[in-house]
């Protein structure tokens, strides 16, 4: 369900009462990410590469929003996805997620090698 907190709002103030492609975004990565945790192994995390997100109409606050996800490339450590949201039969957004799972060790490595 659409809540105040996933409507677009900056430092000046809420923008309009839909929810807001941030919110959107957080949720389809959530989707998506459903995946990850069923084919990761304890040694492994996800991470997102990419996300693409198309309006196609809004969705208010207070209407309940369903994401349905699926995967539409597995290629090695790659998966990539296509989501829809909707509310009812209406067409909220459309778009795709690409994650990669890599090993923590290599993780911790990479932000090992990022911090100053």
């Amino acid at each position: 369900m659409v809540s105040e907190a996933d409507l677009a709002e900056f430092e000046t103030g809420v923008v309009h009462p839909f929810y807001g492609t941030f919110a959107l975004g957080r949720d389809a990565e959530w989707a998506c990410r459903q995946f990850v945790l069923n084919m990761k192994d304890d040694d492994e995390e996800g991470i997102g590469v990419f996300l693409n997100i198309t309006h196609k109409s809004p969705a208010l606050l207070g209407e309940s929003v369903n994401i349905e996800a699926e995967i539409i490339r597995l290629q090695g450590n790659a998966i990539d996805c296509r989501f829809e949201v909707k509310v009812g039969d209406r067409l909220v957004a459309e778009g795709t997620q690409g994650q990669k799972i890599l090993k923590k060790d290599k993780l911790k490595q990479l932000v090992s090698t990022l911090k100053p």
